[in-house]
């Protein structure tokens, strides 16, 4: 074991340990389990590298234009600064993370968050020079790891790194569930079906309107999911505690998110207004926003596809796929639990949505103490509409067979067809077709047979796929 302190008191740690007394604490004070995403741990080490890269470079070209001049604490031996870039780049590939204790779910802004991997940076930077964890008088968490930093910057700006890294994975998921439906709605432009309003029959309609309706809704989102970069890429790093820059050399402040776009290739951009962007979250509620316009969509269509293919229905206009049994006691029987999973998904991001709103406004005066949590929310929402639209189209969309014929023959006994008769017969006839046809249990063919309503080719020219699906009618089809 080896004793760490503070200006609290001391603490002993394991000697194997990379974390510190500061990330101690914190796992003490916030004892819970939720699990702090790697992506914005790696985020935070490729954000430090930078930092470090720019610290660098300032030191270097203030020792060129003034070699008399003492550099600022932190700068005086530049090799520290290499040990810890390096070891900021490891951090960058995720390793070390065993080490990262501190839950998802804290206080304190992202405090213990910096201070968890600053103490690892320093301890792995000590472990490369040849010294032990815990050596801070070499190097120290404070005034090497966090050299010119704040976690008021360093934690967004590597929150809004981690986002966009997944967003281009929400990006992809969403385009290819779009392909999938446009594929469906091409092979099935012409099969007919009823729709429904209310869960009531309605009139004749498609698969390929059904299919084209939700490719539009996803297309849309595609869309939108695209806007959200440019929504989160300006960043406040540099700016310190409260966006002033205050003991952050301007050489620093002008030169580091530069440095980071390069690292990461993602076009991070600085703020006009550090104080700004310090303070204010909106733009996450804006980003989450996007994010539950796509779980919406999505509980949608999952709803949708699971009436469809339910015994409710009837005959089914769909077949979902087998995908699991379904009960512990009643044999054979399967469930849309992939539509259920989806679904689940879809509240989940309704409730990180309504936490997200409330807690980014509890932003207090220069800072918002809720970071951590938004953060979070925000991440674990990306990650799960990305899994919900890859399960949604490999485990439902392939696989799922569209059963037209039966369809078909629906439609064609369902009263619902006789709206297509309206232009011809009238309101009252058509009424009557659809009465004789549900009273008698007939289809539209026979019950016109008997009722003596239109000729035989004339019904079967109005129900042609074409002319029932054209957007609306002229004279001359009549």
């Amino acid at each position: 074991m080896r004793k760490e302190k503070d200006f609290i008191g001391e603490e002993l740690l394991p000697d194997e340990a990379l974390y510190g007394i500061h990330a101690h604490r914190a796992m003490q004070n916030f004892s819970n389990n939720t699990v702090f995403s790697k992506e914005w741990y790696k985020a935070v080490g490729l954000v430090k590298q930078a930092c470090y890269q720019t610290a660098i470079s300032f030191a270097k070209a203030a020792q060129n234009k003034f070699p008399k001049k003492p550099l600022p604490a932190g700068c005086e031996n530049i090799h520290i600064l290499e040990v810890l870039e390096e070891a900021a780049s490891e951090v960058a590939e995720g390793k070390y993370y065993e080490h990262f204790v501190v839950p998802a779910i804290q206080g304190g802004a992202g405090t213990a968050i910096n201070m968890n991997i600053n103490e690892i940076l320093s301890n792995v930077s000590l472990k490369k020079l040849g010294h032990s964890a815990g050596d801070y008088h070499i190097v120290d968490p404070f005034v090497h790891a966090n050299i010119f930093q704040s976690t008021n910057d360093v934690i967004p700006t590597a929150l809004k790194v981690a986002m966009m890294k997944e967003l281009n994975f929400l990006e992809t998921a969403i385009n290819e569930l779009r392909s999938a439906m446009e594929k469906l709605e091409s092979e099935n432009r012409n099969a007919l079906r009823i729709a429904y309003t209310q869960l009531q029959e309605a009139v004749p309609s498609s698969f390929g309107l059904l299919f084209s309706a939700w490719c539009d809704a996803f297309s849309r989102d595609w869309w939108r999911v695209s806007k959200c970069f440019e929504r989160i890429k300006v960043t406040n790093l540099g700016g310190g505690a409260t966006g002033t820059g205050m003991a952050i050399p301007r050489y620093y402040i002008m030169e580091v998110t530069n440095r980071l776009r390069e690292l990461s290739g993602i076009p991070i951009t600085r703020s006009e207004n550090h104080t700004d962007t310090t303070q204010n979250l909106d733009v996450f509620v804006e980003v989450h926003a996007i994010l539950k316009s796509h779980a919406v969509n999505l509980e949608k269509v999952a709803s949708d596809l699971r009436l469809l293919g339910s015994d409710i229905m009837g005959q089914h206009d769909l077949t979902l796929p087998r995908k699991q049994t379904g009960s512990s006691i009643m044999p054979g029987k399967i469930n849309p639990v992939i539509n259920e999973f989806v679904i689940g998904c879809s509240h989940k991001i309704y409730a990180n949505d309504m936490l997200i709103s409330n807690l980014c406004g509890q932003g207090t005066l220069e800072l918002n103490a809720y970071l951590p949590v938004i953060g979070n929310a925000l991440l674990e929402s990306i990650h799960l509409l990305v899994r919900a639209d890859e399960s949604m189209l490999k485990h439902l969309i392939t696989g799922m067979k569209v059963e037209s014929h039966t369809a078909y023959e629906k439609l064609l006994k369902s009263p619902s067809i006789s709206t297509a008769l309206l232009p011809l017969v009238g309101y009252e006839k058509a009424s009557e077709i659809a009465r004789f046809m549900k009273s008698e249990n007939v289809d539209i063919f026979e019950a016109n047979e008997r009722l003596g309503m239109l000729e035989k080719n004339t019904l079967i020219r109005i129900l042609l796929p074409e002319n029932l699906l054209k957007l609306g009618y002229s004279l001359g089809d009549l």
